[in-house]
């Protein structure tokens, strides 16, 4: 009798850890139906209802790595990261509405950038790839990989990205006015402007 009690109770508890498991999965497992909707209300206005922005200074989302975005939008509600705008709408969501829209805005496939300057590009193209070896500038390549696609849950996908974006975002990484990065404010701080747009033309012009 105690010998079927032990196999019961061992049985109940692989039986309560499946389930929970099973919940657990379910829960982590992102709706998009709520995700597109979400996006609708909340973030479609500054990044386009694709998530490709119009506007040239806000980034578009389009095929970004889902847990960047997410990373991204937990720093800017805990005020890691700070945007006075940003704070606002990320204020409004809760992680699974972030998951959901990060998910979401992933599925979308990204507009090609807007890139001008050929110069400025040809430059760009020899930071990104090679550094600026004698003043110790890594090459971008290196964290966000020889063609801009990142890495997933590390380091965002740059290509075609917003000229403008980018510029911004070099820039108050050098200032250091955004800070949630310290390996981004160690390169930036020794860029300089000409350099900082170079990259960014570079990057605008990736397909």
């Amino acid at each position: 009798m105690k010998l079927i009690s032990t196999i019961w109770i061992a049985v109940s508890l692989t039986v309560s850890s499946v389930a929970s498991f099973a919940a657990d999965a379910a829960a982590a497992k992102p709706d998009l139906a709520k995700g597109e909707a979400s996006f609708a209300a909340v973030c479609a206005a500054c990044h386009g209802p694709d998530g490709n922005s119009l506007i040239p200074d806000y980034p578009k989302l389009a095929q970004q790595h889902p847990e960047y975005l997410v990373k991204q939008l937990q720093e800017f509600k805990s005020g890691k990261r700070q945007n006075a705008i940003m704070l606002g709408f990320s204020s409004m969501l809760g992680d699974e509405d972030m998951r959901n829209i990060a998910y979401w805005v992933t599925t979308k496939k990204s507009a090609p950038g807007t890139a001008a300057d050929q110069d400025l590009i040809a430059q760009g193209k020899r930071i990104y790839l090679g550094g600026v070896m004698e003043r110790n500038i890594p090459a971008c390549a290196g964290c966000h990989g020889p063609t801009g696609a990142g890495i997933p849950a590390q380091y965002p996908r740059l290509i075609g990205q917003q000229v403008n974006y980018v510029v911004s975002q070099l820039t108050t990484f050098r200032s250091g006015e955004r800070n949630n990065n310290l390996q981004m404010t160690g390169v930036a701080v020794k860029l300089n402007d000409r350099e900082i747009k170079a990259v960014a033309e570079y990057v605008a012009s990736l397909k």
